[in-house]
């Protein structure tokens, strides 16, 4: 890898990249959640965001490292069954998650073929999606933030003129409080959103390669999701107003592409559906760049020492192992159910980050009881997560429990192996 350094605007942007990727397939199920409660929760759950993201923000300081969530839990928990299997468990997520906008991107993307086709290219376009972030990522990270930009300026601009455009547009009666959603539907409904704030914490994996990190890595962190907050707000609003409920939820797919269109024309429309294929590629590009690095600091905490294994750097190992199993379970498993799942293991991994942060406290020097507060808060929601899935499908919780279950395995099976003594 070059040692050429990324600034601001390329980390922000891949922060943003890396968080806006959900909001496509999200926006439709959350709205169906908490109807026109729906902006309400895109506030809620940036505001768990924005807690987590002070424990990210101070850990990330300490540790400028590209192991990022895997150096922190490492470092305030010791290498133990708890703190490894709360890394592999990050690992799965990762996959799971870039799978995921993967499947988006293909989803997507299929539209603009014929119907008869649409199954190959679908399995086309993902194979490519993942083929091609996997060679930008073998690019120097000074490359991968350039790109970044351009992908993240492009979608941006399109959601912006979205909500400029749409807010002349706007039925006001669409949001009024007697159609608001009781207050346990608007909570479920923030949980599923916080699912599209976790791309946050590939922020931690830059710090490695970014100018000037202690400086630059907090004002990075507050301002993507400050802005992040900002935007799902207006764009929540905007889509409430320009249609009826009922419209919204007949198109909860796609619902941004069909809201543009008395917005902005099926020139919009299709606009929106490039942002879109923009937003979940740059998401799968961003998520693929912090997986990758994290997993070579995985391999060196338990033993892997070398810098390089037969000529080949580990980050790159890690790159094509992670894009491997992507490759497969983005073709060929169904991730509706899955990606749920995936995230309520991010919520587990941020409360534990929280905590990482609230035992190092004097040597991050913060504010204990504010990370303190995001472990209870974390918990809490991932507990609302799991209740709201037994309630709607309750097999999915099971997922969980696989993940989990395999994450201690292997963990388990490695200190056997290695006839070393089993402790947290």
């Amino acid at each position: 890898m070059s040692s050429k350094k990324i600034g601001f605007w390329s980390v922000w942007a891949l922060g943003v990249g890396g968080i806006v990727g959900g909001l496509f397939p999200a926006l439709g199920v959350v709205i169906q959640i908490a109807d026109a409660g729906a902006p309400l929760a895109f506030a809620i759950a940036g505001t768990i965001a924005l807690i987590t993201t002070y424990a990210y923000a101070k850990l990330s300081v300490a540790h400028p490292c590209r192991g990022g969530t895997v150096t922190f839990l490492n470092q305030a928990f010791g290498l133990g069954l708890f703190s490894g299997t709360l890394n592999l468990l990050l690992w799965f997520s990762y996959i799971i998650m870039l799978s995921f906008y993967l499947q988006a991107f293909g989803s997507y993307g299929i539209s603009l073929f014929k119907e008869s086709t649409q199954p190959i290219w679908k399995h086309l376009l993902i194979s490519l999606a993942i083929l091609g972030t996997t060679g930008l990522n073998l690019l120097t990270a000074n490359y991968i933030g350039k790109s970044q930009i351009w992908i993240v300026s492009f979608k941006l601009g399109i959601l912006i003129l979205f909500i400029i455009m749409g807010s002349s547009h706007m039925d006001f009666s669409h949001l009024q409080p007697a159609s608001v959603s009781s207050l346990q539907s608007i909570f479920a409904g923030a949980i599923v959103i916080f699912l599209s704030y976790e791309g946050f914490e590939l922020i931690a994996n830059t710090a490695e390669d970014l100018v000037n990190p202690k400086h630059t890595l907090p004002r990075v962190y507050y301002s993507v999701i400050g802005f992040v907050i900002l935007l799902y707000v207006l764009i929540a609003l905007v889509t409430l107003g320009a249609e009826p409920i009922e419209q919204i939820l007949a198109a909860k797919d796609y619902t941004l592409a069909e809201v543009a269109k008395p917005i902005m024309g099926q020139f919009g429309s299709v606009l929106m559906t490039i942002a879109a294929l923009l937003s979940t590629l740059s998401a799968s590009n961003a998520t693929l760049y912090g997986s990758a690095r994290f997993s070579s600091v995985i391999a060196k905490s338990r033993g892997f020492d070398g810098s390089e294994i037969n000529g080949h750097d580990q980050s790159s190992i890690g790159l094509f192992i992670t894009s491997g199993i992507t490759l497969i379970i983005a073709n060929f498993f169904d991730l509706s159910r899955i990606s749920t799942m995936g995230s309520a293991g991010f919520l587990l991994i941020f409360a534990a980050v929280n905590l990482a942060n609230a035992r190092m406290h004097r040597y991050t020097k913060s504010k204990q009881w504010i990370s303190l507060i995001g472990v209870g808060i974390c918990l809490v929601a991932l507990g609302i997560l799991i209740w709201f899935t037994l309630q709607t499908d309750p097999q999915t919780v099971w997922v969980l429990v696989f993940m989990v279950g395999v994450a201690i395995g292997i963990e388990v099976i490695y200190y056997l192996s290695k006839n070393r003594q089993l402790h947290l």
